[in-house]
């Protein structure tokens, strides 16, 4: 009997190490599972995450309202750009006419509002944007005169069938307004393919133009070749764009009185040896730009360095005067411009 009992607690004893050890395994397996389990929800997580950040940085667009004032008088007071200033004038002189010429009942040439500006960042295409949307509203072309401003991100979409109605989306917000988007050759990469989403923004761009000509101006811009080329890729945009306006970079004096008039605006002063040393070092970084210079951009972003390097300056002083308060040095700009370039590598 004793025999029988202590074989029997013999063969307890190894099932129960043997289930023991198969715990031990299935834990060991199970830790394991979970925590691919786990890493996959974190890769997928963090995919999402990625894609949602990417599309609310691609994805831009801003509604204007119009302004309040007198859009041909801010158009005379913009700083160079006089044979743009001159191109405007003239469109609005021609409209205003054509409007003349209606009212009597006599016949008017069918035309296109909708307008191509040439230039580099920072010329002042979006700000004449915003001034040719009031001065529509004041022809009585358009309604509103708003402007919604956009770009590639902001029309096309990540997946097949979405783009037509997010560039559906943004060209409701800007009826009885202008329509502008910036980098308008984005939407037709070079050397992309037919099947590239930008065609289908293209495509719903050109049928609402049409659906809505008299609700609707569409300001397109860029660099000039690029521009060229975005055009000459769809028949649609040749028959609709027949205005030009092109944006030269501004020149070292054009770009000195930016900076004076951000001087102005904000209630700072420059004495005769500091300007001397801003105009000397604009013309040195316009006679260095490449195609991405900045311009009126370069301009402001050296104004906001400077007085970042005034402030360096007068850390720690007490009892500061108002002359100190507001007057900018040669060192300040020396080192404003140290600061951007340092910045832009």
């Amino acid at each position: 009997m004793d025999s029988i009992f202590g074989k029997v607690l013999k063969g307890c004893g190894c099932l129960t190490l043997g289930f023991f050890l198969l715990c031990i395994v299935l834990a060991i397996i199970g830790a394991f599972v979970d925590d691919d389990d786990e890493d996959e929800k974190n890769e997928v997580v963090q995919a999402v995450l990625v894609e949602k950040n990417d599309s609310v940085k691609k994805d831009s667009v801003v509604v204007n309202k119009p302004l309040e004032g007198d859009p041909y008088k801010e158009l005379d007071e913009l700083i160079g750009l006089e044979q743009v200033k001159e191109e405007v004038r003239s469109l609005a002189n021609f409209v205003r006419l054509q409007k003349q010429r209606e009212a009597k009942g006599l016949k008017t040439p069918k035309m296109s509002y909708h307008l191509v500006f040439y230039g580099s960042p920072g010329t002042g295409k979006t700000t004449v944007a915003r001034i040719v949307g009031r001065i529509y509203k004041d022809l009585g072309v358009l309604k509103s005169g708003h402007t919604v401003e956009t770009d590639r991100g902001g029309l096309v979409a990540q997946y097949v069938g979405q783009t037509a109605t997010k560039t559906d989306t943004v060209i409701q917000k800007a009826l009885d307004g202008v329509l502008f988007i910036d980098e308008a050759y984005a939407l037709v990469p070079e050397g992309g393919s037919h099947s590239d989403y930008g065609q289908e923004a293209i495509a719903t761009l050109l049928k609402r133009m049409e659906d809505h000509r008299d609700r609707l101006v569409v300001i397109i811009a860029g660099y000039k070749d690029e521009m060229h080329r975005f055009i000459d890729s769809n028949p649609g945009l040749q028959s609709r764009f027949n205005r030009y306006i092109d944006f030269p970079d501004y020149s070292p004096q054009e770009l000195v009185e930016i900076f004076k008039l951000q001087l102005k605006k904000n209630q700072y002063t420059i004495g005769p040896e500091a300007e001397k040393m801003l105009k000397q070092r604009m013309e040195f970084a316009v006679a260095h730009k490449d195609k991405h210079f900045g311009n009126a951009r370069y301009a402001r972003n050296i104004f906001e360095r400077s007085i970042q390097q005034q402030a360096n300056r007068l850390a720690g002083k007490k009892n500061l005067t108002s002359e100190q308060l507001t007057e900018l040095t040669v060192e300040d700009i020396v080192k404003g411009f140290q600061a951007d370039k340092k910045m832009r590598k």
